[in-house]
This record gives structure tokens, sequence and C-alpha cells, in this order.
């Protein structure tokens, strides 16, 4: 320990008297670490913290698996309450189940009424969590029963809208013109589902209990204790098909999924996240070798110290561990810097990926982060230390004494120095060209054609409480007067009501064709259902390929009508004329439907969804909901603080949920692939200029060395030109040799991107081949300045002093 302390003492004192290199190496640390420090803190809040619920790995998630002829491409579906309610029932392998349902409740009172986002949960919920709350109770199987006016608020919005008052328990507050008695606040961690602000009680009908055909609930479960993934797969196998003996008409097909909990709720977020954190990996593989070439040439140069040192008698492994130690030194002051980095680093992060983050309350510089980036630190400094300390303590005593610190070792230096410099721009590669295909993805993508025209669109949703509008009369009376009054808007061009906006959501409907034979609903066919009113179509300059759009002569006791999709055309009648074909919805049954107009396809999904949906369309006085979103074309700004005056001059109770711009929400269905182009551009951006540094500093360092060398040669009559060329081909045939290994690195690494990827392959050669030219650019820029440096050298000087 004496030894240790005595080399940290001169470590520091090194430090201090070669303040250039200490800064340029903390900096070079501290954004390799930094980066590596902040990426890690969102891959342990997301992938890796546990749940904050007691024995997280008995938490699973239960899905339904649809029959495939009618859900194509469909591996998970929502549960309907009867299959729920025997699953429940038959089950031998959970503890507990639970179920939850979505729904927004308009609290009105002293403010501006507002929408909350609320989840509808079954009595065992709490209990299947096994969470606790912050204040009062959570919600149990009585309050059902009770009536549901029952509430459990999350922490977020108790601290929002209550100031965190904790009087609030007990007390009732408006929720749909109904008084809800306040039952508990939860704590911060609570999180299941993501987008609740609070939680209710779900209260069936015994009609809504035997509805098997509607799958629209999440269904959660604690496994028993002992029991494995496998056994409950198992059993939940054993129990639907059991179900589909038992109800062929509604379940035939149908199988179940069980999922962990955690691997639920993170999503198709953990391939991007595992993306970033190699790239992080590859910019400190980077840092490493920057700072090993600075400490190569800062050990070189006290070559001659270090061999006197040997001669009075010091180890080779005594040596070792005091040049070790002066990089620990290093690195771990880099590691300390690179943590200030990391706190803005991953604010930034959570801020960028904003709601598209699971667990982003998790996200945050925890104890395992700091254990993470201590380690980090550690290993840097033995991988950034070790090359130089073992080439500066080679038994060479004599010669290093000889030559002394000017000359010692500068082949064997060199060649190592060159030899990081290419691990250096090999990697740099493998980052550009992941950005680079990034790049070009998020390119193809914004210029997608989505079907219709977002510009100049504005969209509000609003839903109406069924205990104000529970008769559809007076519902569609409310949206008729809102497109009214939306289209009376100086400005307005067209409004119109749909029940989901592309890329906000989708509802699938079972459909049965006339004229064909009748499979059980399990078995039909779904496709897409967005329910409409006004001139929809016009409004979103979706074109009208054949036949008509709705009009008012589609009323509620006109015949059923109904507008389809080019793709639903192509796919249920291939070659034949749709307009005027019939068919049933099983969730609109009343009434046969007749196909009065064929319509462009739109882009439901998601812009990188490259099949076209199958999808229909019906009209509102037809098929009465509740909730509908505006959509406005105008053409003058801030059209929706008119169309939001207007829904309060309808009624003062109702508030919007949510409003913007239909580019805005395009935008936002590409936030995660730009989140990852942004960064992982970030990351190649950083390891260029850690490349180039290398480059640089090699090549002024050989220059420096080979000073004398270089007079000599322009004292016989060697030219500038020459001189450049030289000292340039020097530089870039170590880049040559980087980009070779780069690209052959790339190409094996490319299957990991091509999730990520749109409308271009993982070995895409025009951007193999832009980055490798940019690579070598930035190479010769960072060959010419010691080139240069070289080429002005004089040759009389030099050898004067020699």
């Amino acid at each position: 320990m004496g030894r240790l302390g005595q080399d940290l003492r001169h470590g520091i004192r090194l430090l201090a008297r070669n303040p250039g290199f200490a800064v340029a190496a903390l900096l070079v640390l501290a954004l390799g670490i930094g980066a590596n420090a902040a990426i890690f803190s969102v891959v342990n809040g997301v992938l890796l913290e546990p749940l904050p619920y007691p024995e997280p790995s008995r938490l699973v998630r239960v899905w339904h698996t649809p029959p495939p002829e009618g859900f194509p491409g469909l591996k998970t579906f929502a549960v309907s309450p009867a299959n729920y309610l025997d699953w429940e029932a038959q089950n031998q392998v959970f503890e507990k189940m639970a179920i939850i349902g979505f729904t927004s409740l308009n609290l009105t009172g002293d403010r501006a009424p507002e929408s909350v986002r609320a989840a509808r949960v079954s009595g065992d919920f709490f209990a299947v969590l096994g969470s606790k709350p912050l204040l009062g109770r959570t919600l149990g199987p009585g309050d059902a029963e009770n009536g549901g006016r029952v509430i459990v608020l999350g922490h977020a919005f108790w601290q929002s809208h209550f100031g965190g008052d904790p009087g609030v328990v007990g007390r009732d507050i408006r929720l749909d013109g109904e008084p809800y008695r306040v039952a508990g606040v939860m704590g911060p961690r609570e999180r299941t589902p993501d987008f609740a602000s609070a939680w209710v009680p779900l209260v069936w009908s015994a009609k809504e209990r035997a509805v098997r055909s509607n799958h629209n609930r999440i269904v959660i479960a604690r496994m028993k204790p002992g029991v494995s993934l496998a056994q409950a797969q198992s059993a939940m196998n054993v129990v639907s098909e059991r179900l589909a003996q038992q109800y062929p008409e509604d379940d035939k097909g149908w199988g179940a999924v069980v999922k962990p909990l955690r691997d639920d709720l993170v999503g198709d977020v953990k391939p991007l996240l595992l993306v970033l954190l190699g790239a992080v990996g590859f910019v400190l593989l980077i840092a490493c070798a920057n700072v090993a070439n600075l400490m190569l040439a800062r050990t070189l140069a006290r070559r001659k110290e270090i061999a006197v040192r040997g001669a009075l008698g010091a180890s080779r492994g005594r040596l070792l561990a005091q040049l070790l130690t002066e990089s620990l030194v290093l690195s771990l002051a880099g590691g300390a810097l690179g943590l200030v980095l990391a706190s803005l680093g991953v604010d930034a992060i959570v801020a960028l990926l904003a709601g598209q983050l699971p667990g982003s309350a998790e996200v945050h510089l925890s104890v395992p982060v700091l254990l993470f980036t201590l380690s980090l630190s550690i290993l840097t400094g033995v991988l950034s230390g070790i090359a130089p300390a073992w080439g500066a303590t080679r038994p060479d005593i004599a010669r290093s004494l000889r030559l002394g610190s000017s000359r010692g070792g500068s082949e064997a230096g060199g060649r190592t120095r060159g030899l990081l410099v290419v691990s250096e721009v090999a990697l740099s590669l493998v980052l550009l060209i992941g950005a680079g295909l990034l790049i070009r993805s998020l390119w193809l993508l914004q210029r997608v054609d989505p079907g219709f025209d977002p510009k100049n669109l504005s969209r509000m949703a609003i839903d109406l409480p069924e205990s104000k509008y529970g008769d559809p009369q007076r519902r569609a009376a409310f949206f008729h007067a809102l497109l009214d009054k939306a289209r009376a808007v100086p400005g307005v061009e067209a409004a119109a009501l749909v029940s989901d906006l592309p890329l906000t959501g989708t509802s699938n409907w079972p459909v049965a064709f006339e004229g064909r034979p009748t499979p059980p609903v399990s078995q039909q066919p779904n496709v897409v259902t967005a329910i409409v009113a006004g001139d929809y179509f016009r409004t979103m300059r979706i074109p009208i390929l054949s036949g008509r759009a709705f009009s008012t002569s589609d009323g509620p006791d006109a015949p059923g009508a109904v507008v389809i999709s080019q793709s639903m055309a192509q796919r249920f009648w291939p070659g034949e004329d749709p307009i005027g074909k019939r068919f049933t919805t099983y969730f609109a049954s009343d009434k046969p439907r007749q196909v009065v107009g064929i319509v462009g396809d739109v882009k439901l999904h998601g812009l990188d969804v490259r099949e076209p949906v199958p999808a229909m369309y019906l009209p509102l006085e037809q098929v009465p909901t509740s909730e509908m979103e505006l959509a406005i074309r105008s053409r003058v700004p801030n059209v929706l603080t008119a169309a939001i005056a207007a829904v309060r001059a309808l009624d003062p109770d109702q508030p919007i949920l949510e409003s913007g711009t239909v580019e805005q929400l395009l935008r936002d269905s590409l936030s995660r692939q730009r989140f990852a182009m942004l960064l992982l551009g970030g990351f190649a951006a950083l390891a260029i200029l850690l490349a180039a540094v290398g480059i640089y500093s090699v090549l002024a360092y050989g220059v420096r060395r080979r000073r004398r060398e270089i007079g000599i040669r322009m004292a016989l009559g060697a030219q500038t030109g020459a001189v450049l060329r030289m000292i340039v081909l020097q530089g870039m045939r170590t880049a040559l040799v980087g980009v070779a290994i780069g690209l052959t690195a790339a190409l094996a690494l490319g299957r990991v991107l091509a999730s990520l990827l749109y409308g271009v392959r993982a070995s895409d050669p025009a951007t193999f081949a832009a980055v490798a030219a940019l690579l070598c650019a930035v190479a010769l820029a960072a060959s010419l300045l010691p080139a240069m440096r070289a080429a002005r050298i004089d040759p009389i000087r030099t050898l004067r002093d020699e």
C-alpha cells in the first residue's frame, strides 16, 4: 500500500507537470467514459433494473395468439373478457390474474376540463403486482361491486393536479360528471401500464362478461412459486385448446402466449439500446487507443528515466506497476469528468425519446451506473496503459541509456502507434457506416408517401363520456355540430371526423362475405376499420379510385355502406370490381354493407411498414361511437384555437384528449429512428475526430523524431513535394489498412442494424463507398499538417544542431 501511495502521488505530480498532455487525455477519456455511462444508465433503467415489485421474475403478461388466416403477420393480440375469465378459472399455474382496460375520464371542477388517461383494472390488479400505495389504499374486488366510483391516483398526476396534498385521500373529485372517491396515491415508481395517470375499478355487466370476440384488454399474472415460464406456457396451451373445442365459433384458432412482464414492457426498444451500447463501446476502444498513443509517446520520451530506474535495481514488475498506476490516475480522473457529461447526456436521451422509452423514470445515475463507471475507468486505464508500459520496460537498459530519450525505441514505438491508429480507423469506419445506413434509412422514410397529404392539416381528439352522451343520437348531434362550427372557421378548407387517424392506432373488425361460406367469427379475416364523418377523404386528400365517398344519403336508416381501400379490394376480390359487393361486419352486424367506393391505401401502422394494410371505412351515422378525431385542413395557422373554442361553446365541460398537426404526428412516428440516427451519428462523429487526432499525433510525433533524417534528405536534394508525399503516404497507408479492416467488420456486423433500417440493405455499396471516401479524406487532412511541418524543416539548422 505504501508503494501504491508513492506511485499515485508520483503520477499526480507528473500530470501536473504536463498539463497539455493531461488535458488532452482527460478530455478523450471523459468523452469515451461519459458516453458509455450515459447509455448504460438507459440500458440499466430500461433493461436491467428490476421492476419495482416483489419477486418481479414471477410477473408475466398473457397474450392471445390470433389465427393466422384472420390476422396475417400478427403474433400477439389483446384479450377478450370471457376468455380472461375462463383463463382465470381454469389455469393451475398462476397465483393471481388481472385484466386491464383503457379509458379517458373527463376531470372537471375548479380548473379547465381535462382528460385523464386511466386504466380500468380488475380487483386483483394491485395484488398481482404486489404494489403498495404511498398514501391510502389500492383497489380491491369490492370496489367494482360497489359501483366503481373509486380512483387511485398516480404520483405525477397527484403532484401536478393536487400539489402533493396528502389530504386528497378520501376526497371526491368529479370525473365524467360523477363523483369519484380518492382511495389512495401510488409511489413514483408505479408504471404499469405506462400510459396510466390513475386507476379505476373495471365494472362489467353480465353481457360484457360474456363477450369473446372483442379483444381489447391487457392481462397480467403472477406465477405460483416454483412454476417456470415453460410450465405456464404449457398450461395455457391446454386451456386454449379446451376453449377452442368448447367455443369453436369464437375461439377456434386462438391460443395464448406467456411473456415475462419486463420483456413485454421493454418491447422493440431493446435492439436499439443494445446497438447503441455496442456503439459507445467502440467509442471507448477508440478513446483507449488514442490515449495509449499519447502515453506511448510520453513513455518513450521517458525511456532514459525508466532505464536509469532499472539500472538502479527496479524490477520490471515494479516499473510496470508504476506506469499502470499513472494510467489509472488519468483514467479515474477521466471517469469522474465523464460522469458529469453522462448526467447531462442521460437527460438529453430521455428527452429525445420522450414517451417512447419504457421505464424512463428509472433512468438516472444510480449506484449500478456508478459502479459500472468505476469499473470502466479501471479497465480503460489498464487498456490504454498496458501497451506503452510493456514497451517502455523491455530489458534493453544499455541501449536506452546510450540513445537517450530522443531516439530510443522509435521503430518499435512507431509500429505500436501505427497499429493503434489502424484500430481507431477501423472502429470509426464501422460506426460511420452504421450512422450512414441510419441516415439513408431515415431520409427514405421521410420521403415515403403516407397515402394522404399531411400539410396544413391539424388534428384534435375528443372522447365523449358515456354518462353524458350515452344516447347515440346525442353523440351524433354533438359531432355534427362540431363539424359545422369547424367548417365555419375562417381559412378552413375542409373538416372531417375519424375514429383513428393513420399512425395513431387501429381497430380490427372481422368480416364475412355474401355469397361465400361463412366461417366462425374466430376464423373470419380481420380488416382495419375506421369510422368517419364529413368529407373525410377530401380533407385528408386520400384519392377516390372508384365509386364514391359517403354522402348525406348514408344515414342511419339507409342501406349499409362501406368504402374500402385498394389493398382490401385486391385481397378479397382479385381481378373483380368490388363496387356493389356486400359483406357483414361482426361488430356492426345489424345490416349488410355494400361497397360504394374504393380509395387509395394509407400508411396505418407506420411509414416503415412496406406491405399495404387492407382497410375499410364506415359512416358515423350508421356506426355511432364516442371517441373521434377532428381533422381540419386550413390555409391559416392556429386554427386549433378556434376549434377548441368551438368544443367549449358546445360543451364547457368537454376536454380535449390531445391536439396538434398531422405533420408533427408523422415526425413523432419516426422519433425512434431519428433518435438512433442522432446518437449513432454523434458517436461516429466523435470517433472520426478521435481517429483524425490519432493519425495526426502519430505523424507529428514521427516527424519530430525523424527531424534529423528529413533534414539530411533535404540537404542532399530532396524536394518539398517529395517530403510531403512521404509523410502523407505514411498516414494514408495506415488509414487504408484501417479502412480495409473496418469494411470487413462492417459487413459482418451489418446484420445487427438490419431491424432498424428501411429501404436500404445493411451492405449498401453506396454507403460503404461514401463512408470510406469520407474517412480517407479526413485521414488526408490529418496527414497534411504534419507533412507541411516536415516540408518546412531547415536542413542547415538541422545539421548545425547535430
